[in-house]
């Protein structure tokens, strides 16, 4: 997962929309969605709802924890 891809899944799982994530990292809402749709595989979750928890636990195997 790139960083990007890191950024833009953590902002997601705080609640924001894709139109504020684009805001925030100057992108458009549909490159925001799009590194969403690349990242959900990699997490193996298919919803916003599970991204905390996907991150959380990709970093676990990511860092050896």
């Amino acid at each position: 997962m790139s960083v990007r891809d890191r950024r833009i899944a953590e902002l997601a799982a705080g609640g924001l929309s894709h139109k504020q994530i684009a805001q925030q990292l100057d992108i458009s809402p549909r490159t925001a969605g799009a590194h969403l749709y690349r990242v959900f595989p990699k997490l193996g979750i298919t919803s916003r709802a599970a991204l905390r928890d996907a991150l959380k636990a990709f970093d676990e195997v990511t860092n050896g924890a």
